[in-house]
């Protein structure tokens, strides 16, 4: 019995010592990559055609909107310039109205729905590439630097401490900014 349990004491001790021996050789950096799309110089150009893109979005919607009031305008200054037995006469006339009105509301409504999820895609579109690029510039310092793993230590990812190598300086050269 004692022999057994000495025979797994050292077969644990083994074990740990291997473990901790691999572990040792794992070599870990990080990088905030947030902070390192923001600085490159492709970012204001994207952000540049997002704006355009949305300046002409709202611009779209405005006119419509204009439009509309417009048109409200005019149909209650037409209804306020009536006696009571005209209203009822042109009732039908008056309800198609307010149908037309409440479909340009809806439909402006749609509008700035599809436009914000344009927009979106659009967006996604333009930093597909950025991402790409940082990510290929990432693989390959860690390769060059002999890296396992790189984390990214940007606010809100899920690493904690960073106290590790720091690959931003590095990356961002790499990149040519």
């Amino acid at each position: 019995m004692m022999k057994k349990i000495r025979t797994l004491m050292i077969a644990l001790a083994l074990f740990i010592g291997a473990t901790t021996a691999v572990t040792a050789q794992v070599k870990i950096a990080h990088i905030d990559v947030q902070k390192l799309l923001e600085e490159m110089p492709e970012r204001k150009s994207v952000e540049a055609q997002l704006k355009k893109l949305e300046q002409s979005y709202t611009n779209d919607i405005q006119a419509a909107i204009k439009e509309l009031q417009a048109r409200a305008e005019k149909y209650q200054k037409e209804i306020a310039a009536l006696t009571e037995a005209q209203l009822k006469a042109r009732e039908t006339e008056f309800l198609k109205k307010q149908e037309e009105l409440q479909k340009m509301e809806e439909n402006i409504r749609q509008s700035q729905q599809t436009a914000a999820q344009s927009l979106q895609k659009k967006q996604q579109e333009l930093v597909e590439p950025l991402l790409k690029k940082v990510k290929t510039a990432i693989e390959n310092v860690a390769k060059e630097k002999g890296l396992q793993y790189v984390l990214d230590s940007s606010t809100g990812s899920s690493v904690i401490v960073a106290t590790g190598e720091d690959l931003y300086s590095v990356v961002k050269k790499k990149l040519g900014f």
